[in-house]
Order: structure tokens, then C-alpha cells, then sequence
């Protein structure tokens, strides 16, 4: 498994954790139908309002997820993110077409009680699970699709760029500490060290 950098890591905890609230919505009441001032007199549940449809997707976007992590290739890893951002947004159409249209609506409940009692749809937890997976699901698996290779580097890759690039600096500072040495090795003469060498006869003062 590739080592992932911060940003890819945080997305792909993001889908994960999308991924498992849409399967636990599976399990939970989506409404509950209560009559005005009274109690819920009865739960729906996501089994009810469209079968198994989330708790499939949630695996299949977990498997997905898994593919993004072990893939080498990265057109593939791309491919299976995008699939994620998929399942999200079905997650999410069916959501809006199934469970909100039915959000505080008021109907005739068949009651062992007390027959035909006007009940509301009050949505509760599965409710809430759903909406809140499905849209987290399919953002965030957006945004692990549309990243670069070369978007988020990881620190590891910054710590071993930083050395290179500083002993690529350092390269022409001691070529010329080199040569500041090799000219400090040399016999000094008067010449180097600022002073007139003495006058001989043959030279153009004493010639006449």
C-alpha cells in the first residue's frame, strides 16, 4: 500500500466514514409517524422506502475505496474514485426522490387501536445518516478523483528534496573555495602582496 499524502488521506477518511453512514442508515428508522400531540405510532425504515439499494452502495463504494488505496496505477486509482462520487450521487438521488418527498406528510394510518388516525412523517436518525453519507460520499469522492500526482506531495518527499537542493547550492560555493585555497598554497610574491620590487641598474630609471 502507497503511502498517502495528507490532503489524499483526509478524503479518503472523509469517504470512508461517508460510506459507513449510508450503510447504518440501512438499519435505522428513516420516519416515524406520529399523530398531532401524540406519540410515534410507527417506524419506517430505509427497507421500506427502497429496499437494500444504500447498504449495497455503501459496500460497493468501501470496495472502491480499497482499489484507490492498493492500485498502482494511477489512471485506475482515478477510475475507481470516480466511481465513489457515483455511488454518492445515486445514494443522494435516491434520497431526494424517495425519502424527502415524504418529509412531514400527513396521511391516514390504519391503527389497531383507533382507526384512520391522521399521522405525520417525522424523519429521524436513518433520516439524517442518509442525507448526510450520500452527500459527503459524493463530494469527497469527487475530489479524490480530480487530484494530480503532483498535487499534495508528502512530507517524507519534502524532508529528501530539501537536502538535494541544498547540496546542489553548496556545489559552486566550494568550487570556489577550492580555488581560494589554491591560490593561498602558492609562493607569495611581492607582487601579491601589494609591494614594489626593488629597482635594478638595468632597469628604464637607471638607463641613460
Amino acid at each position: 500500500m502507497r503511502r498517502l499524502p495528507g490532503t489524499e488521506m483526509l478524503l479518503v477518511l472523509a469517504c470512508a466514514a461517508a460510506a459507513a453512514m449510508l450503510g447504518a442508515s440501512q438499519f435505522t428508522d428513516i420516519f416515524h409517524l406520529t399523530p398531532p400531540g401524540g406519540e410515534a405510532l410507527q417506524a419506517i425504515s430505509a427497507k421500506d422506502q427502497h429496499s437494500y439499494a444504500t447498504l449495497v452502495l455503501a459496500i460497493f463504494a468501501l470496495v472502491l475505496l480499497v482499489v484507490t488505496l492498493v492500485a498502482r496505477d494511477e489512471q485506475l486509482r482515478q477510475v475507481a474514485a470516480m466511481a465513489i462520487a457515483v455511488c454518492g450521487l445515486i445514494a443522494l438521488l435516491i434520497f431526494l426522490i424517495g425519502d424527502l418527498p415524504d418529509v412531514n406528510k400527513i396521511g391516514t394510518l390504519d391503527d389497531p387501536r383507533q382507526s384512520f388516525i391522521d399521522a405525520e412523517a417525522k424523519p429521524v436518525a436513518g433520516f439524517w445518516l442518509e442525507l448526510i453519507g450520500s452527500l459527503v460520499l459524493t463530494v469527497c469522492g469527487a475530489a479524490l478523483a480530480t487530484m494530480r500526482p503532483g498535487t499534495a506531495r508528502s512530507p517524507d518527499h519534502e524532508r529528501r528534496r530539501k537536502p538535494r537542493l541544498a547540496r546542489t547550492q553548496a556545489g559552486p560555493r566550494s568550487e570556489r573555495t577550492d580555488q581560494v585555497r589554491e591560490r593561498d598554497a602558492r609562493p607569495r610574491t611581492p607582487r601579491d602582496e601589494g609591494l614594489q620590487a626593488p629597482l635594478r641598474r638595468d632597469d628604464p630609471p637607471y638607463q641613460r
